[in-house]
């Protein structure tokens, strides 16, 4: 029973110098997390905005592609389909003006236009990882239709 109580005392003695020890470590790691977690969002947030920023200049690209209609097809009453050359050339148009890359593609007989936009993001404080950029893409749809009040479909 001695030999017991004099463990027990030094298991007291011993439980009491940590006292505090893990508490001072978290207080002390807890900073520079929450630090590294507000700029990962940050920069996150960032790339986010950027992906809606580029879903958007694709959507823009494509209605300013869907301008540049066949013309010989729309006055005989044919069809109302893009002309793909003046088409391309009106999305390319766009999206040089707004600073980014990007391709059309035609599908539905002429129809429909899809456009992809790539892009980058360029990070704030992932740098400091060796992440300068993330890359983004968008994209975007118009179709065209024909009709005086409601679209008909084509031939």
């Amino acid at each position: 029973m001695g030999h017991n109580s004099r463990a027990w005392a030094r298991y007291r003695r011993w439980q009491g110098r940590d006292r505090g020890g893990i508490s001072v470590f978290a207080a002390i790691i807890a900073v520079p997390l929450l630090a590294l977690g507000g700029l990962l969002v940050v920069d996150g947030t960032g790339k986010l905005r950027a992906t809606e920023r580029a879903d958007a200049l694709a959507m823009e690209a494509a209605r300013a592609g869907a301008q540049a209609i066949d013309p010989a097809q729309a006055i005989e009453g044919d069809a109302v389909v893009a002309d793909p050359q003046a088409a391309a050339a009106a999305v390319r148009a766009y999206l040089g003006r707004a600073g980014v890359s990007g391709a059309v593609t035609f599908t539905g007989g002429g129809t429909r236009l899809q456009v992809t936009v790539h892009d980058a993001y360029d990070t704030k404080f992932l740098p400091l990882i060796g992440v300068s950029q993330m890359p983004v893409t968008g994209q975007g749809q118009a179709t065209l239709l024909h009709g005086i009040t409601v679209p008909e479909e084509g031939p």
